[in-house]
């Protein structure tokens, strides 16, 4: 396979994982926002820096308000990050890979996009918000459902898998990371109202894992459970770890090259992160760094190819 047919393919599954990602982290931190005592410092700024897109904000608003940071997240096409790029960029990599792709996607991908573009001011505005962030994660959703059930496992398909769960496996970081903040803000607790509840749900809808979480932990909703389940579960697609082994098995899978990194974030995943407070948020951080070292290992392996 030609090395940017590969980084086509890569890009292509981690701007739609990207896509969803967002949609689903904007309407679920509406929620946030209108379940948590007012006591509780946090802002709709928190989601700028959950995707560290601070230099963009800051460029081009002054106001950290909610209909700016969502304007930012969904709609900005000077942000490379935001839902309306993601999927823009997306699309772009389909048309330049047809070949390998599944005929129906490239209609799917184009519907997605006209969708976004006809009705973005429902994300922007709250009033249909939510039905406009739940079509678009149907839309990713059934983008990928068309490859996982008409896509040959070849080697196009691999590099699909590894840019999918690389992308998922940071975001969970990045979610979880949140759920830390925003408990240790959680300072002032008004009577009959346990906050920690309220973040750590919303932190597992985040990554679509409430009835997961249940139906394998068993337990009612805390803070250090969620974080194994979301760092550790061997079963659940959106766990780090679950992403960790499907990278490790699209690797072996392609044409052979020495990703060193997969063992360091293997290693980190074998440790104990501790409590719930700044050490964990290092620990996260490390996470992260390494999942930008596979990112970097996979360009200088297989798509700086000449």
């Amino acid at each position: 396979m030609l090395s940017k047919v590969a980084e086509r393919m890569y890009w292509f599954s981690r701007y739609i994982e990207r896509a969803e990602n967002t949609a689903r982290m904007v309407g679920v931190y509406d929620n946030l926002l209108f379940d948590l005592p007012r006591s509780i410092n946090i802002s709709w700024f928190n989601l700028v820096v959950i995707n560290s897109s601070e230099d963009v904000f800051n460029a081009r608003y002054t106001v950290r308000d909610e209909k700016n940071v969502v304007k930012l997240l969904l709609a900005d096409s000077t942000n490379p990050n935001s839902m309306t790029s993601s999927l823009l960029m997306a699309r772009e990599n389909v048309r330049t890979s047809r070949d390998v792709l599944p005929l129906p996607l490239w209609e799917l991908i184009n519907e997605l996009c006209m969708y976004v573009s006809e009705h973005i001011r429902d994300g922007i505005n709250r009033t249909n918000r939510h039905g406009f962030l739940d079509n678009v994660i149907k839309g990713c959703q059934q983008i990928n459902g068309l490859l996982a059930d008409n896509m040959s496992k070849d080697a196009a398909w691999q590099f699909i898998r590894l840019g999918r769960n690389l992308e998922r496996a940071d975001m969970a970081s990045r979610i979880l990371d949140a759920g830390i903040t925003a408990q240790l803000s959680s300072t002032d607790i008004e009577q009959d109202l346990d906050p920690s509840q309220i973040i750590w749900g919303n932190v597992l809808r985040s990554c679509d894992g409430a009835m997961n979480y249940r139906r394998t932990m068993r337990v009612t909703v805390e803070g250090s459970r969620v974080c194994q389940f979301l760092l550790h579960d061997k079963h659940f697609p959106r766990s780090i770890s679950f992403c960790a082994e499907q990278i490790e098995a699209a690797i072996s899978l392609l044409p052979t090259c020495e990703i060193e990194e997969l063992a360091k974030l293997k290693a980190l995943l074998a440790e104990d992160p501790g409590n719930l407070d700044e050490t964990f948020s290092d620990y996260l951080n490390d996470l992260q760094l390494s999942f930008a070292n596979l990112h970097m290992q996979f360009g200088q392996c297989w798509f700086a190819l000449v």
